[in-house]
């Protein structure tokens, strides 16, 4: 059985408070609950959401 690493794209729209929008993404960042299972043919080992830099 092979082992790989992808990468999924999701585009998430946001309405926020913040007066900067990078606050409101190191808020979801660390604050992000997510579920990506397993399905019949492959086997899910690790996910993580990976820390987007924004330059200021």
């Amino acid at each position: 059985m092979r082992t790989d690493k992808i990468f999924l794209l999701i585009r998430v729209t946001v309405r926020t408070e913040y007066q900067h929008i990078h606050d409101a993404i190191q808020e979801l960042q660390k604050e992000t609950d997510y579920h990506i299972g397993s399905t019949e043919n492959v086997e899910v080992l690790e996910t993580e959401i990976m820390d987007y830099k924004l330059k200021n």
